[in-house]
């Protein structure tokens, strides 16, 4: 039995719809079933299972579901998107950490390890340059080095594709970054 966009929307809530959109039909499966979605573990979470509270909102970054969670300090918003996640353990940072700056078309540098990996990657990539790995936006974490920020290459977008930084569309940044504020509590598991 395929679901159509309408139920799928309400199984899944609008963010989720419009990553689903892409993906193959949703179908009813059984346990001997082939048939495997990109969005089988992306799914609503609460945040009472990861956080003490709500102060100043929360962010959780899911790197297996490839999914962030936000929700606002008095809970009435909560916002669901697919994320690109970092290409191996080696770069994933797990715990937790805070937003300590929140930047509008900010300037890519690449770290020392990237520049090492890459010594033909330009040492800056202004902001707003539509080559810009960071996108339109970017909520700089405590933690040296390690970003939630927007992509142009939305092929990112689901997959293992970053050196440690959490990727969104350009346009989930954007909501994102008018939601969150320097404080909102980031937990990446």
């Amino acid at each position: 039995m395929t679901v159509d966009r309408f139920n799928r929307r309400a199984l899944l809530g609008t963010a989720a719809a419009a990553f689903a959109a892409s993906s193959l039909p949703l179908r009813a499966q059984d346990a001997t079933s082939p048939i495997r979605n990109n969005i089988s573990s992306f799914r609503m979470l609460d945040w009472q299972g990861y956080f003490t509270d709500t102060r100043n909102g929360a962010i959780l970054v899911d790197t297996v579901s490839r999914a962030l969670h936000y929700w606002s300090e008095d809970k009435s918003i909560y916002r669901l998107y697919p994320t690109s996640v970092p290409l191996s353990e080696e770069l994933t940072r797990r715990g937790r950490t805070e937003v300590v700056q929140k930047v509008v078309n900010p300037p890519w540098r690449p770290t020392p390890s990237m520049k090492e990996r890459n010594p033909e990657w330009p040492d800056v990539v202004q902001g707003g340059a539509p080559d810009n790995p960071l996108g339109t936006r970017a909520l700089y974490l405590s933690w040296t080095y390690y970003r939630i920020h927007g992509t142009h290459d939305t092929r990112k977008i689901g997959r293992k594709s970053s050196n440690g930084c959490i990727g969104l569309y350009n346009e989930h940044i954007e909501e994102l970054f008018e939601l969150a504020k320097v404080g909102t509590q980031v937990l990446l598991i």
